[in-house]
Order: structure tokens, then C-alpha cells, then sequence
């Protein structure tokens, strides 16, 4: 997402260049029309365009108010994420003990399976945020967007998965890579284990119970994802939002004829252009916006940042653990023309 206070003016005006492009194009058509042909047919009263406007307006309100709750709900659940995460490794860290064991194991032996719960944690991070990248049909998947992917190197592939097994061991990555959904099968995996140590006695069992309840709450967390993922602003709403845009937008410049018509001197007409096409942007940038607020998952500027996130709760887990080969933080991406984190 952009991490900076705000975009640039040129920024925004390059966001739309070639919405704007074809509203001065345009608009200008309709105005020389008029001007030197004498299309007089062509300027329509402004009452009925703005009475179009307004309703569009009030659409554009309520898409981009649901739109808002799914990327803010998306970023509610990586906040989540990160505080159960946490939880989590204090827990492995302290609750991973001899008190109960059948067989006592050594300082070294405990400190191995702490290791071994919290890496697993951070594989089911990485595969969590691998997943939410795969792009849906309904998602932004043009060339531009997906350019923006590569150069971030965030786009979807499937040999990114290998990224996991650092994490995990051999036989738990073969398993995993078995799954259709990896992320949620190591949550089982992890559930597992955590049974397999309360049998051992190395962790007590009320002290289980408490981590098997985090365990469901991951899954939650996880589930929560997923519907936004899966599921998107429903058609009806945004294909009626945009139609509706469009007509007003195409009426715009109409209704800027009446108002420019009339002034004295008669060059006066040609502020007709600017007027229509500030009008146009800005209900077409609201669109926009709407638009792309839509996928808080699909890596692009305006999305939860995911895998600054994960980083950032791998980066802190580990530490809990005294682990000093720790990867660095995720730095925002200024090189691209914004300043961008993952």
C-alpha cells in the first residue's frame, strides 16, 4: 500500500492519464462541433444532468463506503493475525517444559521444538499471504497492474511455495505441497504436533487447551481472509455503478454547452473543456478508487500490505526465540514512482 502522507498531484493525473486523455479528446470534439458546425442539437439543459449526477454521486458514496469496510476489515484481520501470532510464541516459548513430561529431554531438545512450532507458524504466514496474491477473475489483471506486480516481485507463482521450506521439514513439506489449501493444513499440522507433545507431557494439558484455542483462532482469522478473497463486491452493484458513471460522464460536457453557451464574448465556449474534464475525472477517480478497494489482497498500491506485515510478524516471533539469522525488514518500494509497501 502507499506508506507515504499522500500521492502526488501527477501521480493521481498518471493513475487515470488515459481516462483523462479520452476526456479531452472528447470534449473537445463536442465543443468543435458546436463551435464551427453549429450543432446547436447538442447542448442539453443542465437540470436533468445534474439530477443524474447527484444519483450518481450517491452510488459512488455507498461503493466506495463498501469497499472501504472490506479493505479496512482485511487490515483488522492481519492485525489479528499479528497479535495471535504473538501469543502464540510466547506461549511456545514458555509452555514447551519439563514439568509434566514422560521422559525428560534436554535444554537443547526444548529449545528444538519451540524452534520447530514457531517456524512452522511462520511457514503457515508465508503460505497465508501466497494465497491471498492468486489472482481471482473479478481482480485487477491488466498489463499495467501486473507490471507493477513483477517489478515488486509480488506477483503469483507457484515455485514461490518453496519459500517454505526453510520452515518446515521434509516430510511436512512434501504433505503441505500435497494440499490444495496449504495454509489451512498447516494449522493442522501444527494442531498435531501440539497433541502429539500433550501426550508426551511436555506440554500440560490446560496449557494445551489454551494453545489449541489460538490454533482455532488462526483458522478464524485465516477463514476471514478467505471470504474476502473468494468472494467480491457483489456484480450487480459495481456493474451499475460504473454504467451509471459512464452515461453521466458522456452527458457531462453536454450540459457544460448550456452553461458556456450563452456568456459573452463567445470565445467564452472553450472553458467548456476544462470544466468537463475536471467534472469527469473527479467522478471517474471516486470510481476508481471504489474500483480498487474492492481486493485488499491482490498486491497492488492501494491493498493491505501483506507481506510487510508477515515479515514484520516473523521478524518479531523469532526474536522471542533469541534467533539471530532473521530476515530484514520489508523497505517501501520508492524506486516504482510510489512509495509503496508490500
Amino acid at each position: 500500500m502507499q506508506s507515504g502522507r499522500r500521492y502526488g498531484l501527477f501521480q493521481t493525473l498518471f493513475w487515470a492519464k488515459k481516462s483523462i486523455l479520452f476526456f479531452i479528446l472528447f470534449d473537445s470534439a463536442l465543443v468543435c462541433l458546436y463551435y464551427f458546425f453549429e450543432f446547436d442539437w447538442l447542448v442539453i439543459p443542465w437540470q436533468p444532468i445534474s439530477l443524474i449526477g447527484i444519483a450518481v454521486a450517491f452510488y459512488l458514496g455507498f461503493k466506495n463506503n463498501s469497499s472501504y469496510e472490506r479493505l479496512w476489515e482485511g487490515r483488522k484481520i492481519w492485525g489479528g493475525i499479528v497479535n495471535t501470532s504473538r501469543s502464540f510464541t510466547v506461549m511456545a516459548r514458555d509452555f514447551v517444559n519439563n514439568q509434566e513430561a514422560k521422559e525428560t529431554q534436554s535444554e537443547e531438545n526444548l529449545q528444538k521444538i519451540r524452534k520447530s512450532l514457531v517456524h512452522r507458524h511462520v511457514a503457515w504466514l508465508k503460505a497465508l499471504e501466497l494465497q491471498l496474491r492468486k489472482l481471482k477473475p473479478w481482480e485487477h489483471n491488466n498489463k499495467s497492474d501486473n507490471h507493477f506486480r513483477k517489478l515488486l516481485d509480488i506477483d503469483y507463482k507457484e515455485e514461490r511455495f518453496e519459500q517454505l521450506k526453510p520452515y518446515l521439514s521434509e516430510e511436512e513439506y512434501a504433505y503441505i505441497m500435497s494440499k490444495g489449501n496449504r495454509a489451512s493444513h498447516l494449522l493442522s499440522v501444527q494442531s498435531k504436533e501440539l497433541m502429539r507433545l500433550r501426550q508426551e507431557g511436555i506440554i500440560e494439558h490446560f496449557r494445551h487447551l489454551e494453545m489449541q484455542a489460538l490454533i482455532t483462532e488462526l483458522y478464524t482469522l485465516e477463514g476471514k481472509a478467505e471470504r474476502i478473497k473468494n468472494f467480491p463486491f457483489p456484480r450487480q452493484y459495481a456493474t451499475v455503478n460504473y454504467f451509471f458513471t459512464v452515461v453521466f460522464i458522456l452527458l457531462l460536457p453536454l450540459g457544460m454547452l448550456s452553461v458556456f453557451a450563452n456568456l459573452e464574448p463567445s470565445y467564452l465556449i472553450w472553458f467548456t473543456i476544462p470544466f468537463a474534464v475536471i467534472g469527469s475525472w473527479v467522478f471517474w477517480t471516486m470510481e476508481m478508487i471504489g474500483d480498487y478497494s474492492e481486493n485488499p489482497f491482490e498486491g497492488l498500491y492501494n491493498d493491505v500490505p501483506i507481506s510487510s506485515m508477515a515479515r514484520g510478524i516473523e521478524i518479531d516471533i523469532r526474536q522471542m526465540l533469541d534467533e539471530i539469522d532473521i530476515p530484514a525488514p520489508w523497505k517501501p518500494a520508492a524506486e516504482t514512482g510510489f512509495d509503496i509497501t508490500l
